[in-house]
C-alpha cells in the first residue's frame, strides 16, 4: 500500500486552502456519485467546525487536550476529506486516487489510515453512542477542556441505538457532547420539524438552524449550554430520489 497515516511525519506540512476551493477539490474525488448528495449536505458544518470551532489541526492529532470530532455520517465522506485536506490534515495529491485499492481514502472513513480521523464510520447509527462513550471517558479522566462533536444524519435517528444515547447523555449532564444532525429529510420514521423536540425531551440544548449558513451555524455551535448536551439541527435541502 502506498503512504498511509501511520507513516506521516507529524512535523509534516501541507498546503491549505480556503471554503472557495472545496467544491473544486470535492470534485478530484469521483466513483461514489451515489453518496455525493449525503457528502454535500455536510460541507458548510464541516467547514465551519473545522475552520471557527474545532480545538484540532494536523500538530495536535495526538494531543490529549485536543477536541474530538467524529463524522459518525461517514458513508458520503468526500466532504469530509476535502476539508481535511483544506485544513493541511493531508496531501491534496490524495484526493485523486479516492476509493482506489491502494489509497488511505476509502468510501468509508478508516481511523488508521485517514489522518485527523476519530473513528472509522460510515454504517448508520454508531457515531452518538461512540461520542457519549468518548465524553464520559474524558469526563473519567478529569480531562475537562476537550469538547465532544460527532455528525450525524437524520436518517440516523431511525436508529434504536441513537434513542438510547440520546435518552442517557441528557441525565447524565455531559455538556462537552455536541450533536450536529445534518437533516437533509432522509430519515424514514422521524417526525418533520421534530428532530430537536426529540433532543429536548431527554434534557439536552437545542439549536435549530440553516445548514448553509455560516453564521448561524457558528451562533448555534458556540452556544453556552452548561450542565446539558448540546444538539445542533442544520437543515438543507432534502435528498432528491
Amino acid at each position: 500500500m502506498t503512504t498511509t497515516a501511520t507513516h506521516i511525519d507529524p512535523s509534516q506540512t501541507h498546503d491549505t486552502y480556503e471554503y472557495a476551493e472545496l467544491t473544486r477539490l470535492m470534485g478530484l474525488m469521483t466513483g461514489d456519485e451515489k453518496h455525493g448528495p449525503a457528502a454535500t449536505s455536510t460541507l458548510d458544518v464541516l467547514w465551519v467546525l473545522y475552520d471557527k470551532v474545532l480545538r484540532v489541526g494536523p500538530d495536535r492529532m495526538a494531543d490529549p487536550g485536543r477536541d474530538r470530532f467524529l463524522l459518525s455520517k461517514g458513508h458520503g465522506p468526500m466532504a469530509y476529506y476535502a476539508v481535511l485536506a483544506a485544513k493541511g490534515f493531508l496531501p491534496v495529491a490524495w484526493l485523486p486516487g479516492f476509493g482506489s485499492y491502494d489509497s488511505p481514502l476509502g468510501h468509508h472513513p478508516d481511523r488508521v489510515l485517514v489522518p485527523g480521523a476519530e473513528i472509522g464510520s460510515g454504517s448508520l447509527g454508531h457515531g452518538l453512542p461512540i461520542a457519549v462513550g468518548t465524553a464520559l471517558g474524558l469526563r473519567a479522566q478529569r480531562l475537562d477542556e476537550p469538547a465532544v462533536w460527532v455528525l450525524i444524519g437524520d436518517a440516523e435517528l431511525d436508529e434504536g441505538s441513537n434513542h438510547e444515547a440520546i435518552a442517557f447523555a441528557g441525565p447524565a449532564g455531559l455538556e462537552r457532547l455536541h450533536t450536529v444532525v445534518v437533516d437533509n429529510s432522509s430519515a424514514s420514521h422521524g417526525r418533520p420539524g421534530g428532530i430537536a423536540a426529540r433532543f429536548e425531551a431527554a434534557g439536552w440544548s437545542t439549536a435549530t438552524v440553516d445548514g448553509r449558513d455560516h453564521e448561524a451555524l457558528y451562533s448555534a455551535f458556540t452556544t453556552p449550554h452548561p450542565g446539558r448536551p448540546h444538539a445542533v439541527v442544520a437543515r438543507v435541502e432534502p435528498k432528491s430520489d
